[in-house]
């Protein structure tokens, strides 16, 4: 299946979020395949976007990857404890990117299974099959994607976003999660999900 290029990523995050919806995340790790329709996302639009790591041009060295351009993943832990996988989008130097809120499994079952719950994906009860993947920190708990993938390149070979197969589903667009203190951006309609996908995590 095709991977996605850099020029999908160079816009701005409000297009590429909605766009990635119903495209496949990949990660390729000790000869493993673990893939995942994404189902729901978040635009952060960087310097004017309260919500946004980089709001008001803020550079340190945890958020220095969202200026270095288009394609490259952003991995940050919240509540010392959960990782979050971000792509990040726009041209060098202007710092968007798109936070990737849940997924839908379609390979590698007991690899993501194992992962999560430490049990094979047929032990699995139907309350954690649905939550194998419904919210940033377990995808990427389930998809092993950690901070040492932070920076990575996207139109690698390790870590990508493939086409994934064409199929009618209806956008839902909402306000974006746990961001309260971001005064009136938290009202933004930034957030974007699959409707009635299973894996969602808010709806």
């Amino acid at each position: 299946m095709k991977k996605l290029n850099r020029e999908f990523y160079n816009r701005d995050s409000t297009i590429v979020a909605k766009e990635l919806l119903g495209k496949v995340l990949v990660h390729e790790t000790d000869g493993r395949r673990a893939a995942a329709i994404i189902v729901e996302t978040e635009a952060y639009m960087g310097a004017e976007d309260k919500a946004a790591h980089s709001y008001g041009g803020r550079r340190t060295p945890r958020v220095e990857v969202m200026y270095g351009g288009p394609g490259l993943s952003y991995v940050f832990l919240i509540y010392g404890m959960y990782n979050c996988f971000n792509i990040v989008t726009r041209e060098e130097g202007i710092p968007q990117a798109v936070l990737i809120r849940a997924a839908e499994p379609i390979e590698g079952f007991d690899f993501m299974a194992r992962n999560r719950f430490n049990k094979e994906f047929a032990q699995l009860t139907k309350i954690q099959i649905k939550g194998l993947t419904n919210g940033p920190g377990k995808l990427c708990g389930a998809l092993s994607i950690d901070r040492k993938l932070n920076g990575e390149d996207l139109c690698g070979n390790e870590l990508y976003v493939e086409e994934g197969e064409e199929r009618e589903f209806v956008v839902v667009s909402s306000k974006r999660i746990g961001i309260d203190y971001a005064e009136e951006a938290r009202d933004y309609l930034w957030r974007f999900y699959i409707e009635d996908n299973l894996y969602v995590s808010v709806k």
